[in-house]
């Protein structure tokens, strides 16, 4: 066997359809493009969401709402979560640090301390936020809030 006897297996290769090369090829004339027509220009290109000059979804659509870009996003941390967390860890202060520890929040999570739950323990508790029921509940047992 020589290099120059290897031929392909039949049928692997076809031939490139001609488009344009005149009426005898049976794709000349319009190049199946059709007649007239943005699609059969040159350079023709749809806008993304075009609906043949439809209105188009996006459009038709109503528009309502607001998001503020200035909310700050707080993980929300019950005091049930602090008795359970405080009894098994035997601590008497949590802060951010023993609450990415635990996996309660990830790096720069801003927390908020909420009142479900209850605290039977003073604990010093160390969050960006206190709803003013967890405050009045975290002090009534003793404990004391700090703010970050």
């Amino acid at each position: 066997m020589e290099l120059n006897t290897i031929h392909p297996a039949v049928g692997s290769n076809k031939k490139k359809r001609r488009i344009g090369r005149g009426p005898g090829s049976g794709k000349g004339g319009t190049s199946t493009r059709g007649h007239k027509g943005a699609k059969s220009r040159s350079g023709y290109k749809t806008k993304i969401g075009f609906e043949g000059g439809q209105m188009p979804l996006q459009r038709r659509l109503p528009k309502f709402g607001f998001k503020n870009i200035n909310r700050v996003e707080y993980k929300a941390i019950n005091l049930s979560d602090l008795e359970t967390l405080a009894a098994a860890r035997n601590l008497e202060k949590i802060g951010l640090e023993e609450l990415r520890a635990a996996g309660f929040i990830s790096s720069a999570q801003p927390v908020k301390i909420l009142a479900k739950g209850a605290v039977t323990r003073a604990i010093a508790v160390e969050a960006n936020a206190f709803s003013q029921a967890a405050q009045k509940a975290i002090e009534a047992a003793g404990g004391s809030i700090a703010k970050v």
